[in-house]
């Protein structure tokens, strides 16, 4: 792209960002006209990218155990500092009431944990500079820091009797070295930086950068105050979801400790450690993730979760119980063919809570250990902000009253509380946006795809205040993972999309997850592949139903979105303009230079590059950068380590060399999952993406 072009599309991102929504949709002259009307009457009332930083979104709830409150983090975004805060709120269950408890202008605050009688909180804030472990006395006291740690604390855990705290925490290593720099540096020299030497086969990972050496390990410190003491050791990780043995004498965590630990990446066990002794013993032993221990009210049982490593790109998890030994081992999911998540123990130890997905949703089971399923709760959101990803999390107490993130997809998620088979929403952090508001209305959309009849499914957010059978601009948006899902929940991209005038199609191509193992492994070995024909059906039936309009379509998606965004301008010409998103666009450089080279090419492709280079090639979307005729924007982030930055670039060159028009985004500072956690570079890459299809809307000619 020349420099001209290049000065244009930057213009167009920041005169789009800057006016109302509204006028995006109309003509220059028609938008002007709006703009100057809605400055004399009032406020936008569109959703614009200066309302990210207005948002505020409820997570982690966490109710207490008598049910009587329930501390949440509250986050939401700093203008100032242009960075989300996260602060932990207490509400009353009953009145309703909420205050302040943790985190504020300077600091944040997360993870808390109630003690088992409800007296404290604890949780981490990196209100003294750093993250450290806190505890809270709520009966009027103070809040104590009890840590001085070098790395954060995770996976905080009360002891039974709440005397005391575990957790885990990244231990500095020494690392590998080689030689040494000259002797003799004179008093005053400045002498360029000592060599980096990396010997693990993942030595950098997205958000995290280039790992220091070290191990994570697990600790356990008095609730009361006092050091901490490291109670696993050894050349491998310890850590994950950590669960005490009823009587306090036995921690219960998951690992790989085998020596292979670093190229086999889904292997995992559950193992006790007693604490007196420091002795680990593995309680599981199949090939395969076993993860997440929880134990029963009565310490007889041990429930976790994982599945069989078939060598599949995808796997559900299942959930299994077993006698603290190990012993006795019995699959309570099996047949159930759906994932569940974050589980729970009823406090009457007859069975379990657990999330899951299913068609985009996310709800809360009861499952019980004579096998029995049932749903107790509906609604759950509270993903990612910028995409409507599946997600949230939820909470049980001794009562059985269930607080979750829950709500509408016009906004983030509140806190909502289910008891007694009703459910009712506590918070309403919104609120202001709301009054003023109109957002655009998400509904379903379902089709059957071209390729073998498949029903695939989708949402569609459409313009604020769409008229019915009226056709307007369809962008497809297509999601990552690719083992993910979207589904009915908030989005600030799809809000700023539709509030330019677009209608927005989150679809679930074959892949997906929440639809069922068979669903997701349809692309196992093969992707992308027939995941294009579920993607163009469900852009023609949203064509047929008269909303999108044939001659105005465009694409966009990031990760393996990105993939699958940069496919569909191989095969196909029928979109104006195309937005792809932090791709892999080779398999090769992706397998060889991503953050997990153990895992991608042996579950993703079945092979390494060397053993089968053809079908690498045939995979990627590079083999198809011939064919692309269709303008296309790359966007990534500047320290993207899971997609890396030479992906794009690759891309972003090949299309340059052919002439297709493109231009190059990168978003400084952000990693892959981080690209939209700034509020104005979210904002931003939003408006450069429509200020790129506005600008191809009408067609194109080389000469532009």
């Amino acid at each position: 792209m020349n420099r001209p072009l290049l000065a244009t599309v930057l213009a167009l991102a920041l005169a789009l960002a800057l006016l109302p929504a509204a006028a995006a949709a109309q003509s220059d002259a028609a938008g002007t006209a709006a703009a100057e009307n809605a400055a004399s009457v009032g406020p936008d009332r569109h959703f614009t990218p200066e309302d990210l930083f207005h948002l505020a979104a409820a997570a982690d709830p966490q109710i207490s155990p008598d049910g009587s409150r329930i501390a949440y983090v509250r986050r939401s975004n700093d203008i100032m500092v242009d960075r989300a805060r996260s602060a932990i709120w207490l509400i009353d269950t009953r009145s309703g009431e909420e205050m302040p408890l943790a985190g504020g202008p300077d600091a944040s605050a997360f993870a808390p944990r109630w003690s088992p009688d409800g007296t404290r909180l604890a949780y981490v804030s990196t209100a003294s500079g750093g993250a450290q472990l806190w505890v809270k006395w709520l009966n009027g006291g103070e809040a104590v820091r009890l840590t001085g740690l070098p790395e954060s604390p995770s996976n905080i855990t009360w002891s039974p009797d709440g005397s005391t705290i575990a957790y885990s925490m990244l231990v500095p290593g020494g690392g590998i070295t080689l030689g040494a720099a000259p002797s003799g540096k004179p008093e005053g020299a400045k002498w360029a930086e000592p060599l980096e030497i990396y010997d693990l086969v993942t030595y950098r990972a997205d958000g995290a950068g280039y790992l220091k050496p070290g191990f994570e390990k697990i600790f356990m410190i008095p609730a009361a105050g006092g050091a901490p003491r490291q109670l696993t050791f050894g050349d491998h990780h310890d850590g994950g979801s950590l669960a005490f043995g009823r009587d306090g004498r036995t921690l219960y965590f998951s690992a790989n400790r085998n020596p292979d630990w670093q190229t086999d990446p889904v292997e995992s066990e559950v193992h006790a450690l007693d604490i007196a002794s420091g002795t680990i013993t593995p309680l599981t032993s199949r090939d395969g993730p076993d993860h997440s221990p929880a134990v029963s009210p009565d310490g007889k049982l041990i429930a976790f979760l994982g599945f069989d490593d078939a060598g599949r790109a995808y796997e559900n998890d299942d959930l299994y119980v077993m006698a603290p030994d190990g012993s006795g081992l019995r699959n309570l999911t099996e047949g159930w063919d759906f994932s569940p998540a974050g589980v729970v123990w009823d406090a009457d130890g007859k069975g379990l809570y657990a999330q899951y997905d299913i068609s985009g949703e996310v709800r809360v089971a009861r499952i019980g250990l004579d096998g029995t399923i049932r749903d107790v709760a509906e609604g759950v959101t509270g993903g990612g902000l910028d995409r409507p990803y599946t997600g949230g999390g939820f909470s049980v107490a001794a009562n059985d009253a269930i607080a979750f993130t829950g709500g509408e997809p016009a906004f983030p998620a509140e806190v909502r509380l289910a008891s007694a088979g009703k459910a009712r929403t506590l918070t309403d952090l919104n609120a202001s946006l709301r009054a003023v508001k109109t957002m655009g209305a998400v509904r379903k959309i379902t089709t059957r795809s071209s390729h073998d009849g498949r029903a695939i499914e989708g949402w569609l957010t459409l313009p604020p205040a769409y008229a019915e059978g009226t056709r307007v601009p369809l962008i497809l948006e297509i999601h990552g993972g690719p083992f993910a899902a979207y589904g009915p929940h908030f989005a600030t991209d799809n809000q700023l999309y539709a509030a330019a005038g677009y209608a927005v199609l989150s679809a679930n191509p074959r892949g997906s997850t929440s639809y069922g193992e068979d669903f997701a492994n349809a692309i196992d070995k093969a992707y992308p592949g027939n995941d294009y024909d579920d993607l163009i059906s469900i852009v023609d039936e949203a064509i047929a139903q008269g909303i999108a309009d044939p001659d105005a379509l465009f694409v966009t998606g990031g990760s393996g979105g990105g993939v699958l965004t940069s496919w569909i301008v191989g095969k196909t010409n029928r979109f104006k303009a195309a937005a792809t998103q932090k791709p892999v666009i080779n398999w090769t450089t992706q397998v060889l230079t991503a953050d997990a080279p153990a895992f991608f090419g042996r579950y993703w492709l079945g092979m390494q590059p060397w053993e089968n280079p053809e079908f690498y090639w045939q995979q990627s979307p590079l083999s198809l950068v011939g064919n692309v005729e269709t303008p296309t924007l790359v966007v990534v982030g500047a320290e993207d380590y899971r997609t890396p930055v030479s992906e794009s670039e690759q891309y972003y060159t090949a299309l340059r060399l052919r002439g297709v028009p493109t231009a190059l985004v990168k978003v400084p500072g952000a990693s892959h999952g981080g690209i939209a956690a700034r509020p104005s570079q979210s904002a931003a890459k939003a408006a450069a993406i429509l200020a790129w299809f506005e600008r191809y809307r009408n067609g194109w000619s080389r000469d532009q």
